[in-house]
């Protein structure tokens, strides 16, 4: 019997649903993509502005990203040098201002976005998080972390945000690879810090390429001492080489991890389809610097995990690289930046969650950053087409005075829900039907109070439409 209190429940990752008395079907929900946010068009961003994360700080959205130009100046070699950490902020997700911070020097003037540079320190990557760890000091309120000296993964402190100083090691070079974006945060949940980091193992014999790129977790109470790394544990018997992990906890749902990693692959010669891709030049002069660079594309997957460590994933892209253009369906394609901001919908209705894409990367300048909007709860859902299907969760506990939902219908389509205690009352709702993120739910025969503290199923019968979540919540 599980045990939800008043804390949001999601349906799609199976984990509320009692699978025998279930037929509803699974489905992903693409982001929408929408305007533009920046164009990373400034000498000192170059061609690989990448790895953007997003920091939601007290009313300001701060995000980091990289500049550095990815390519040696006669295209011979793909290159780490010159990689800049740079920084921008917005108040509501869509204007975003570069401001001049000051700190370093480039082409002898200080006016600029620069937030570390290359002759200071010399990196790969920097992932930034507020630890609101109660015992957190001050001068350690935000962290950096960092591929950084001797191949291994550091700690970087700051008070504001901004002035970062190198604190310690997190994991040394035998413990994972680190190029990539890494990501640590302080989950109130567990009580722990999680460290989510990429890393290398074998893949089985005569399997190409010899070494697939994964993930690893470890965790920490006290952001200095970390259990020993593990990988992560995918339910589905695939082994997909994953670059990046942008794990977060679920914004309404913060017991929940969600990530959203992109997929490598890697095809080991050229074929006649290279040559009809968009790009196909590019594409050459990249697979000439070394064969990997022009024979790999990359796409995004969704992930959830409960505790961090065993993951429900979804072996279906969820952000593919889309019509080809000359400047796409390459590598580094769906790399969202890690984070989610909620912004007002369209003509200011409900919140929806808004993600970051970078496009144009490795391709010539400038790289774009481009918004795409989801639901809340809406990376997935169960549906029902025209005819009608049924879900029913395993017997849980609540405590609430009424029923909210996160669904969508057609005009013809609809929900009919049942809550049954294990004492036997039964309440029935009559119709349901629109589209909504928190739509209170009436019951045609009693109130919801009644059944709190109880032991239920819920059952809903539904017809062309999706269901998200679901919250018992106060009386509004």
């Amino acid at each position: 019997m599980l045990d939800i209190a008043g804390r949001r429940e999601i349906f799609w990752d199976g984990y509320i649903l009692e699978p025998s008395l279930t037929d509803a079907s699974v489905r992903l929900h693409e982001p929408i993509r929408q305007e533009a946010v920046a164009v990373h068009d400034r000498p000192w961003e170059g061609d690989g502005s990448n790895y953007h994360n997003l920091l939601c700080d007290d009313g300001l959205i701060r995000m980091y990203y990289l500049g550095w130009e990815m390519m040696s100046q006669d295209k011979t070699r793909h290159t780490t040098a010159g990689i800049r950490v740079c920084y921008m902020e917005s108040t509501d997700g869509r204007h975003w201002t570069k401001p001049e911070l000051g700190l370093f020097e480039f082409e002898g003037s200080k006016r600029n976005n620069i937030l570390f540079d290359p002759q200071t320190f010399n990196f790969d990557n920097f992932m930034v998080m507020r630890d609101d760890h109660p015992s957190c000091p001050p001068e350690e309120r935000y962290k950096g972390i960092a591929y950084y000296k001797d191949r291994s993964l550091w700690c970087f402190t700051s008070p504001d945000a901004i002035h970062f100083q190198p604190g310690w090691q997190l994991f040394d070079r035998n413990q994972g690879h680190y190029d990539s974006l890494n990501v640590a945060f302080w989950h109130p949940e567990t009580e722990l810090y999680h460290c989510f980091y990429r890393s290398f193992h074998p893949a089985p014999p005569g399997v190409e390429p010899a070494l697939v790129r994964d993930i690893r977790h470890a965790v920490s109470k006290d952001f200095r001492t970390w259990s020993e790394p593990k990988l992560l544990d995918f339910s589905d018997g695939n082994d997909f080489p994953l670059y990046t992990n942008n794990v977060i906890p679920c914004p309404r749902a913060p017991h929940l991890l969600i990530g959203f990693p992109t997929r490598y692959v890697e095809r080991m010669e050229w074929t006649a389809n290279f040559n009809r891709l968009p790009g196909a030049e590019k594409r050459r002069e990249r697979w000439q610097c070394h064969p990997r660079y022009g024979l790999t594309v990359t796409d995004g997957m969704f992930m959830s995990s409960r505790n961090g460590q065993d993951w429900h994933r979804f072996t279906e892209a969820y952000l593919r690289p889309g019509p080809e253009r000359p400047n796409n369906w390459v590598y580094g394609d769906c790399y969202p930046a890690r984070g989610l901001v909620t912004t007002p919908g369209r003509d200011n209705s409900e919140p929806e969650l808004s993600m970051y894409l970078p496009d144009n990367h490795w391709m010539g300048k400038p790289a774009v950053l481009y918004r795409h909007t989801v639901r809340q709860e809406g990376f997935a859902s169960c549906y029902a087409p025209y005819e009608a299907r049924r879900l029913t969760t395993k017997p849980f506990r609540f405590d609430g005075e009424e029923l909210s939902i996160n669904f969508a219908t057609s005009a013809w389509g609809s929900l009919r829900i049942k809550l049954t205690a294990e004492d036997g009352q039964v309440l029935k709702s009559g119709e349901v039907f629109g589209d909504s993120i928190d739509r209170v739910v009436d019951f045609e025969n009693g109130e919801v109070a009644e059944l709190a503290g109880k032991v239920v199923r819920m059952e809903i019968v539904m017809r062309d439409a999706d269901v998200f979540s679901f919250q018992f919540q106060t009386g509004s």
